[in-house]
């Protein structure tokens, strides 16, 4: 008989750790019937945690994988997988790759977690180079967008990659049928943006992909495309910049809602608005990154998360298991290479 499905959680990553992802694991496991999961860390910090305030339902699908070690948040890439082979991160990572979870999910070091996840798992074939992707919140739901700091400098043909294997994530994921795909451009006229990414176009224009052509910064968040691409210097400096803009509404909204009385009746007033504002941009709904292109799931969670961001995280990597991302994306970039224009070298 064989088992249910399997989740490794890196239960000591992220600033907050266990604190934050056994109640996660918790609420998680109180949704969804069919998926167990594994806390991977220090066994005598997370037993005691479990034990103070038992539940029996839940508790029976979570095992604990002790693991000795942990990864710094600010800790070096090279000194984390060199060093920390017991780590709660690379046994995690570990457990992917020998079949005993399906998926891993970590809130620690995005660079030591990249890094560990190539080493251990290695990249599909045909695959350059793994690249982070994550749902990016706009006017029609939500807009997929790799890479996010993965890689600084990529070449036409890893944003070719990209973008067929962005696309076949969404469609996998959110049943998009033919995702449409852009790539992130300083303008949208042909004469417009660098080498590199004019390659890029000739290269996803050959392909049978839904390619919508360039797409500047304000597309990413206005839904008329379901899958950006750029190169990870560019998607991450977008990303940062878009939680800035965020933060910035909020501060300027409260401001002004707090300045004299009649401003804190109209709050008052408009507060249902505000409220379902407020839940449909929370930033903890799109919390959850992949790290995709790899022999196995990976997803990175914000290292400031709480247990309502983390457990988004841990969904996102239920549904990668669930639609078969990976034996997906193999086939279908090993398809694309063969209709695709010559490949350059990477």
């Amino acid at each position: 008989m064989s088992r249910p499905p399997t989740i490794a959680l890196d239960a000591m990553g992220g600033d907050h750790g266990a604190r934050v992802v056994i109640p996660a694991a918790r609420a998680f496991l109180s949704k969804v019937q069919n998926i167990n999961l594994v806390l991977v860390g220090q066994r005598e910090v997370i037993e005691p945690m479990l034990a103070a305030e038992p539940r029996v339902d839940e508790d029976a699908r979570i095992r604990i994988y002790h693991a000795s070690q942990t990864v710094g948040m600010d800790e070096l890439p090279s000194k984390a997988l060199r060093g920390k082979k017991d780590s709660s991160m690379r046994v995690a990572i570990d457990l992917v790759k020998e079949g005993a979870a399906d998926a891993c999910v970590s809130a620690g070091n995005t660079g030591a977690l990249m890094a560990t996840a190539r080493f251990v798992l290695k990249t599909l074939p045909n695959v350059d180079r793994p690249a982070i992707i994550s749902a990016m919140p706009s006017a029609r739901g939500g807009t997929h967008m790799l890479d996010l700091g993965a890689n600084v400098d990529c070449s036409a043909e890893h944003l070719f990659q990209f973008a067929v294997m962005g696309s076949e994530l969404v469609k996998a994921v959110e049943g998009v049928a033919r995702p449409r795909v852009g790539l992130l451009n300083i303008g949208q006229e042909e004469i417009k943006g660098n080498d590199q990414v004019r390659r890029a176009h000739d290269l996803i224009s050959g392909s049978d992909l839904n390619y919508v052509g360039y797409v500047e910064g304000d597309d990413i968040f206005m839904g008329d495309v379901d899958v950006v691409v750029a190169d990870g210097f560019v998607g991450n400096v977008a990303l940062k910049s878009s939680e800035g803009v965020a933060k910035l509404v909020a501060h300027m909204l409260g401001k002004h809602f707090r300045k004299n009385l009649w401003s804190r009746l109209s709050a008052l007033l408009a507060l249902p608005t505000l409220r379902a504002f407020k839940e449909e941009a929370d930033p903890r709904r799109y919390n959850g990154a992949s790290l995709l292109g790899l022999r196995g799931i990976v997803v990175k969670s914000h290292g400031g998360a709480d247990a309502t961001a983390f457990e988004n995280a841990i969904h996102i990597a239920r549904h990668e298991i669930e639609a078969k991302v990976i034996s997906r994306i193999e086939h279908e970039v090993a398809a694309h290479l063969d209709t695709a224009p010559m490949r350059a070298s990477a």
